[in-house]
């Protein structure tokens, strides 16, 4: 199982790549991997200023649908469109190609609540 120790997770499933003030989310190896094929990838919170835990879009398999949760509160600036033609990056290369928002972090003290990779790994029993 993949999980990059120079991310950040959340308990549901999402990695955080921190720039600055900016980050970009995606779904864990782990959590693509429990959804099976993705088929389909929405966000229609592009340019919304929502709060920690709020959903900003939803990530369609072939078996369920599942919400996707803010991890930190900020505005969404960027969607990956690519996903709207190739949902299946967030299989193949979740923490890459696969990635799902850009956020322009609002309150930088919750980056201290994520959890770190050795966190994430005993939340899943990696």
């Amino acid at each position: 199982m993949n999980i990059p120790s120079n991310l950040k997770y959340t308990k549901d499933h999402e990695w955080v790549l921190i720039d600055g003030d900016v980050a970009t989310v995606g779904i864990t190896d782990f959590a693509q991997k429990e959804l099976g094929d993705i088929v389909y990838v929405e966000v229609e919170t592009l340019d919304q200023t929502l709060d920690k835990d709020e959903v900003f879009g939803t990530v369609e398999a072939v078996k369920t649908v599942s919400d996707l949760f803010l991890p930190l509160s900020g505005e969404i600036t960027e969607f990956n469109e690519d996903l709207e033609v190739n949902p299946e990056h967030v299989n193949s290369d979740p923490y890459g190609k696969g990635w799902m928002i850009k956020v322009k972090i609002a309150n930088s003290s919750e980056v201290d609540e994520l959890l770190s990779s050795e966190d994430y790994k005993a939340l899943i029993g990696a």
